[in-house]
C-alpha cells in the first residue's frame, strides 16, 4: 500500500492521474482512458490500437419513433476539463460536452466523471445525462463504458465462479481465420484458422457471455504474468433497465469489458462531488413480508421462499420488465417471505413482486414515496395468483424461465467448450438446428402422465428448415384424458411464456385444424433470446378459457401451433403450462 497521496498532472493533450499504486491517463479534453499503469506493466490497455479506442463511454441513439437498438453510435468525445476534487485523499475530474441546436449529436448534456482515491487500486467512473424538456425527444437504445485490454497480456476471462477460461485472440475474429456462422447475427463466429490450434471449431460470440442484471457484479480478465486482474465491479443495479433478470453483456474476445467499474461493499459511496448522487443520508428503505394465497394448493397462507420483490417507477402491473427511464431496486426474501431493500432514490415508485412457483405479478396498490432517511414497513402482503380451479395437468416449473426444459447436445461442428456438462448448457450455438434432427418428420407430442418435461419438451418452439432452405411453423401436441367434462362449464389454460421472438402462437383444442383457432397471441415478441444463447426474455402471461363443450370424456389434445416461420430464430420459449377444471367441476 502506498502512503502517497493522490496527485493530478494536468497536460496540453493528457492529464493524469496517479496515488503511487495506480497511474490513469485521459486524453485532454476528450475525456478516453488511454493507459492504465499498474504492477509493473506500463499500460494494460491495448496499445495496438488508438488513443481514442482503448477506453470510453458511448451512446447509440437514434430519432424518436424508430425501432430496434440500432442507431447512430456516439463515442462521447468531451470538450471541456473540469477538476471538481483535488487533494491527496482524492481527485474527481469532469469532461463535459454540452448540447446546442446546431449538433448533429443526441441532445444531452454529458458529463463524464473519474474518481481517484488514495491507497485504491482502482478508480471509479460514472456520467451524468440531462436532457431539458423542451429539447427534441429521442431513443437511447444503449450506453456503456468500455476498456479494451492488451490482448498479448490479458487472455484469460472470468464472468462467474464457473464460467471462467482461456479465450482466443480478437485475431482469431478475423476473415482469414473465422467464418460467419450466420448472416443475420454477425458476431457468432466459427474459428476455422485460429492462432492457437485448441480454439479450431469452436464458436466465438459475445452473447455466449452475458448475464442476469441481478448477477452482473463482477467481471473480467486475469494477466498471469504479472498476476494482475483488471475487474469491473458494479455495486447495484439500480441504473439498469429492465429489472433483475434482464440480460447483459459482460466481458468477451477483445478483450473487452462492458460496465460499470466500481465496488460492492460500500455502496451508496459517500465521496462522489456530484449533487444528482445521493448518498445513503438521502435514501430510504422499503421492508415488509410476502405470502401467497392460493387455496388449491393449501389452505394456509404458502411463505413466498425466495420471492423477487422490488420498487421501480409506477405502472401496470409486471410493467418494470419493460421500464427503461426510471431507477430499480430488487432484492429476494428470505425463506419465511420478509425483504428488505435498502438505500432507495427518492422518489415515487410501485412495489412489484413475483414468487418462484407461482404464475403472476403483483403489485401493491398504493404509491410508494421515497423521502430521505425514510424507513417504511408495508406489514404483510398477500399475492393471490391467477386461479379458477383445481389442477387437472401441469407442464414445467413456473420460474420465468425454460431452463427446466429439455437442452440437447450441441452439434459437434458448433462447440463452445466452457459450456460442455455445464448448469448453462443453453449457451451453445445452434441448439435450435437440433430440434429438425430430433424430430425429423413429425413435430413433439407430449403425453399427460407418461412424458417427463425435462426429457420430452425441448426447450424452444423453433422453426423447421425445409429442403429448399425456407423455414415452415411448428405445432406441438399435448394428450391427456379426462374422466369426467362439465359440458355447461369454462375450463382455464394458463399459459406462461418465458420469451417469444416475433411469434404467434394458436391454440386449438382437438381439432388441429379448426379455423379460427380458438386462441391466438397475434405477433409477439423481439427478444432474440433463441440466437443470443439466453433461457428467458420477456415474461409473457395468457389465461385462455376453454368451453367444456370442446372437450370430451377420454382423449383430449392440445394444438399449440407457432405459425411464423421467417427465420429460424423466430419463436417462443415456454415457462409453464396448466389446465384447470371448473372450480365446482369433478373432473380428473
Amino acid at each position: 500500500m502506498s502512503s502517497l497521496g493522490v496527485q493530478l498532472h494536468i497536460q496540453d493533450h493528457h492529464v493524469i492521474m496517479d496515488n503511487g499504486i495506480l497511474q490513469v491517463t485521459l486524453s485532454n479534453p476528450d475525456g478516453i482512458v488511454t493507459g492504465i499503469q499498474y504492477n509493473g506493466i506500463d499500460n494494460v490497455l491495448e496499445v495496438l490500437d488508438e488513443e481514442a479506442n482503448r477506453g470510453y463511454w458511448d451512446l447509440v441513439w437514434s430519432e424518436t419513433g424508430s425501432t430496434g437498438t440500432t442507431g447512430t453510435f456516439d463515442p462521447i468525445i468531451g470538450t471541456k476539463l473540469t477538476v471538481i476534487v483535488e487533494s491527496e485523499e482524492q481527485v474527481e475530474i469532469s469532461f463535459t460536452r454540452e448540447w446546442n441546436h446546431e449538433d448533429k449529436n443526441v441532445p444531452l448534456n454529458i458529463d463524464k466523471r473519474f474518481v481517484m482515491l488514495r491507497n485504491s487500486s482502482g478508480f471509479y467512473s460514472y456520467a451524468i445525462y440531462e436532457h431539458l424538456k423542451e429539447w427534441p425527444p429521442f431513443n437511447l437504445p444503449q450506453t456503456r463504458i468500455v476498456f479494451k485490454l492488451s490482448k498479448e497480456k490479458f487472455q484469460y476471462m472470468a464472468i462467474a465462479d464457473n464460467r471462467q477460461r482461456n479465450m482466443p485472440l480478437p485475431d482469431d475474429r478475423s476473415p482469414e481465420r473465422s467464418q460467419i456462422l450466420n448472416s443475420e447475427f454477425p458476431e457468432a463466429l466459427l474459428l476455422v484458422n485460429p492462432i492457437e490450434p485448441q480454439y479450431k471449431g469452436e464458436v466465438d460470440d459475445k452473447y455466449q457471455y452475458s448475464c442476469e442484471n441481478q448477477n452482473l457484479r463482477v467481471h473480467g480478465w486475469i494477466c498471469m504474468d504479472p498476476h494482475v486482474g483488471f475487474w469491473q465491479i458494479t455495486p447495484s443495479d439500480e441504473f439498469r433497465s429492465g429489472g433483475p433478470l434482464k440480460q447483459n453483456l459482460t466481458s468477451h474476445v477483445g478483450p473487452y469489458c462492458l460496465a460499470m467499474m466500481t465496488e460492492v461493499q460500500s455502496w451508496p459511496y459517500e465521496f462522489p462531488a456530484s449533487n444528482d448522487f445521493p448518498p445513503s443520508k438521502q435514501r430510504g428503505n422499503v421492508s415488509g413480508r410476502i405470502c401467497v394465497r392460493d387455496s388449491f394448493v393449501s389452505d394456509d397462507h404458502i411463505l413466498s421462499h425466495r420471492a423477487y420483490v422490488g420498487l421501480a417507477p409506477p405502472g401496470d402491473v409486471g410493467s418494470w420488465q419493460r421500464d427503461c427511464k426510471g431507477y430499480q431496486f430488487w432484492t429476494r426474501a428470505g425463506e419465511n417471505g420478509y425483504y428488505s431493500i435498502k438505500n432507495i432514490r427518492e422518489g415515487n415508485y410501485n412495489l412489484y413482486a413475483w414468487v418462484p412457483g407461482f404464475i403472476g405479478d403483483y403489485r401493491y396498490g398504493l404509491t410508494i414515496n421515497i423521502t430521505p432517511g425514510c424507513d417504511i414497513d408495508l406489514g404483510g402482503l398477500v399475492y393471490e395468483p391467477p386461479r379458477d380451479g383445481p389442477t387437472l395437468w401441469e407442464i414445467g416449473f413456473p420460474d420465468r424461465t425454460a431452463s427446466g426444459f429439455y437442452v440437447p447436445d450441441p452439434s459437434l461442428e458448433y462447440i463452445n467448450k466452457l459450456y460442455v456438462n455445464h448448469p448453462d448448457r443453453f449457451r451453445q450455438w445452434g441448439l435450435w438446428e437440433r430440434y429438425a434432427e430430433l424430430y425429423p418428420n413429425e413435430d413433439l407430442v407430449y403425453t399427460i402422465g407418461t412424458s417427463d418435461y425435462t426429457k420430452d419438451w425441448f426447450f424452444a418452439q423453433v422453426t423447421r428448415k425445409k429442403d429448399d432452405g425456407t423455414y415452415q411453423g411448428t405445432t406441438w401436441k399435448i394428450k391427456f384424458q379426462l374422466d369426467n367434462v362439465s359440458q355447461t362449464k369454462i375450463y382455464k389454460l394458463r399459459l406462461a411464456l418465458a420469451t417469444a421472438n416475433i411469434a404467434e402462437l394458436q391454440i386449438r383444442i382437438n381439432d388441429s385444424k379448426a379455423e379460427p383457432p380458438l386462441f391466438t397471441t397475434g405477433v409477439i415478441g423481439h427478444d432474440n433470446t433463441i440466437c443470443r444463447h439466453g433461457i428467458h426474455g420477456l415474461y409473457w402471461l395468457y389465461t385462455i378459457d376453454v368451453p367444456g363443450t370442446l372437450l370430451v370424456k377420454g382423449d383430449n389434445a392440445v394444438f399449440l401451433t407457432q405459425a411464423v416461420s421467417t427465420s429460424p430464430f423466430v419463436g417462443i420459449m415456454y415457462d409453464y403450462i396448466r389446465l384447470e377444471a371448473p372450480s365446482s367441476s369433478t373432473s380428473a
